[in-house]
């Protein structure tokens, strides 16, 4: 399917200032990295964004995490590989991903605030808002883009 426009194309400037604020949020979260990915990924399977789902696992996969427990992730609940910790982040991750549904987010903010200090709380949020961001962007514009070339840094040629 081919894109529907180039943002960073279209609007420089301001895709410009979303990429270094999310570099920024990246950068402050002091996550393990594994755990970040596995949020990015489970968000991006849910607003089905093919081209994040596809980023976040190559970048799992770079920094140690299996192709188990990323095939699993859709099934998170069930699964018995993920810690509480990882748990925990992957409801909140749900809930606020899906806000229509409310009647998750008091449980998952429980579960939440058991494993995350109030600071990391707010970190995790960030990045959860972070990824539903670009979910929306690749979505919106039928973005997909090698993972390698993001990673290099390249100016972007989408697909």
């Amino acid at each position: 399917m081919p894109a529907r426009l180039n943002p960073f194309a279209a609007a420089p400037s301001l895709m410009k200032n979303w990429q270094r604020a999310s570099t920024e949020v990246a950068a402050a979260t002091n996550f393990d990295p594994i755990l970040t990915e596995l949020v990015r990924m489970r968000a991006s399977q849910i607003n089905g964004c093919a081209n994040c789902i596809n980023l976040h696992a190559t970048e799992a996969r770079a920094i140690g995490e299996t192709d188990q427990r990323i095939y699993l992730l859709p099934a998170w609940r069930e699964a018995p590989c993920y810690s509480n910790r990882e748990r925990a982040a992957l409801g909140w991750t749900e809930a606020l991903t899906r806000l229509s549904e409310r009647h998750e987010q008091a449980s998952a903010y429980e579960a939440l605030r058991a494993e995350f200090t109030q600071e990391e709380q707010v970190k995790l949020t960030l990045t959860i808002i972070n990824i539903n961001g670009w979910n929306r962007i690749a979505v919106g514009f039928r973005l997909f883009v090698d993972p390698a070339a993001v990673k290099a840094g390249a100016k972007l040629e989408i697909a």
